[in-house]
């Protein structure tokens, strides 16, 4: 993310919520793995391979055409998929938290 940030591909506000999202999720995917027992690195099937395989997609697009154009103002490609991330990566941190919440619940026996 710094080395995206830096080179100016994607502004260090995007950037930073990117690591930070991705940071998030990965607390969450560790803590999930020690107190559920599931270790799950794919959400929605969409995993490592998958990212690559977009960030490959997003490379061509931003050689080919570097502004993208979200209702009627011109945007870095890299700028408006790093909003879709940040957004996919929360939604995706919201739903495994409560998903697993409610398995730990579950799993409680009350005396």
């Amino acid at each position: 993310m710094a080395g995206l940030a830096i080179s100016g591909i994607v502004d260090w506000r995007i950037a930073l919520g990117m690591f930070v999202a991705f940071l998030m999720l990965s607390v969450q995917v560790y803590l999930a793995t020690y107190t559920v027992g599931k270790f799950q690195l794919s959400f929605a099937k969409l995993g490592p391979t998958e990212i690559r395989i977009l960030l490959a997609i997003g490379n061509a697009a931003l050689w080919f055409r570097p502004d993208a154009h979200v209702l009627g103002s011109a945007y870095r490609v890299f700028d408006v998929g790093g909003v879709i991330a940040i957004t996919g990566m929360a939604f995706m941190l919201v739903v495994s938290t409560i998903c697993n919440t409610v398995k730990l619940y579950r799993a409680e026996t009350l005396r």
